[in-house]
């Protein structure tokens, strides 16, 4: 198998985060798959990249597709993964593509790029030195509550992303288990023009929100639980 799988992040908002690497990627891609290619193909236009061929791999027939992909890459072909906004796999199809791939001991690159996690908790002003990553909750059930709980006794920064619809009850929620007082930062629209971060104790922060209607993409930064509450400031 001579051909490589490339992942390649795209921006999450502003598209002068495209690094060179990236778009050499893409340019030199002789197949590029993507989650929504609409969106992909918009991106391609903007730095005038025409790939030979551009297909869907998303949640849904990543199995499927993943069978496609390593036949190109048995024909020495150059293949770049890129999902709707950031890096894949994180919170975005790819893992089973991987897999698939370094199952059949494919190449497997990254051309890194921005991604949302990491920025928030760059923003954040939470201690970083150990952070872990809980990505979406599930949505309910015990799950939902399991996973709550746990945060509750966690002691390393979780970063967590949120749906607007959902972000309020999830606050709540959090506030309710690990204590209105544990620091949280809660980004919003990150790199885009009106990015926004609240930061303060659980509580606080959730009371700002109340009454407005979350509009947008969330990332929630919630302090472990061995963290010293500092004064901070919206």
């Amino acid at each position: 198998m001579t051909g490589r799988l490339t992942l390649v992040g795209t921006p999450i908002g502003n598209l002068g985060d495209v690094s060179d690497r990236a778009r050499r990627a893409l340019a030199a891609a002789d197949v590029i798959c993507a989650e929504d290619t609409r969106r992909t193909r918009k991106l391609l236009t903007a730095y005038d990249i025409h790939p030979p061929l551009l297909v869907s791999v998303r949640q849904h027939n990543e199995q499927r597709q993943a069978a496609r992909v390593l036949q190109w890459l048995a024909e020495g072909r150059a293949v770049a993964y890129v999902t709707d906004a950031g890096m894949p796999v994180l919170s975005d199809p790819g893992e089973r593509l991987v897999r698939a791939v370094l199952a059949a001991d494919g190449a497997v690159g990254v051309a890194a790029g921005p991604d949302a996690a990491t920025s928030a908790l760059l923003l954040s002003g939470l201690p970083a030195a150990r952070w872990c990553f809980e990505g979406f909750l599930p949505v309910k059930g015990r799950s939902r509550r399991q996973r709550i709980a746990a945060l509750a006794g966690e002691p390393r920064t979780a970063v967590l992303f949120e749906a607007p619809h959902r972000l309020l009850r999830t606050l709540a929620e959090l506030a309710a288990v690990v204590g209105p007082d544990r620091p949280v930062a809660v980004a919003n629209d990150l790199s885009k023009r009106h990015e926004r971060v609240w930061r303060g104790p659980i509580g606080a922060v959730l009371a700002q929100l109340q009454g407005s209607e979350p509009r947008g993409e969330f990332v929630v930064v919630l302090a472990g639980v061995s963290a010293v509450a500092r004064p901070q400031t919206s």
